[in-house]
């Protein structure tokens, strides 16, 4: 069982600066041609000034932190037995090629499911100008305990 004295505990501020080609070649892979990820006149004559990345680019920047508590040595989390259970993002704000995004990231809950520990994560987001983009979270299952 994971201590719930973890509950609350944050990880270290992780930093992305959002680039022009991740942004398409994410696009790309989702196979999402939207011209608002590639046109560079479409995204000009937008209302976002430029391209923007696709919603769920968020899962590049956003989730970075987790690596911080997969292998915090304090959880001693057995990560043979770790699955990714849920995922879910609030996109407040679209990003821009040159955003610079810096996460912060959070254990927010932990509970114990039949002989499972579930932990969940939630990361907040925000741009250079300090606005909040993306509110992720995702929930991570330990099949058979800690």
């Amino acid at each position: 069982m994971i201590d719930h004295k973890f509950i609350g505990k944050e990880y270290p501020v992780t930093e992305y600066e959002i680039g022009r080609e991740k942004m398409k070649e994410y696009a790309s892979a989702i196979n999402d041609s939207s011209p608002y990820y590639f046109d560079r006149e479409v995204g000009k004559k937008s209302e976002y000034g430029d391209n923007i990345a696709p919603p769920n680019f968020a899962a590049v920047y956003s989730l970075l932190g987790c690596a911080n508590l997969f292998f915090d040595p304090e959880l001693a989390l057995n990560f043979a037995m770790l699955v990714h259970g849920e995922q879910e993002f609030e996109w407040l704000r679209p990003v821009k090629p040159g955003d610079v995004i810096t996460t912060t990231g959070k254990i927010v809950d932990i509970a114990e499911k039949g002989n499972n520990d579930v932990i969940s994560y939630e990361a907040e987001s925000k741009n250079q100008d300090g606005d909040v983009v993306t509110v992720a979270r995702a929930t991570f299952v330990i099949r058979g305990g800690n």
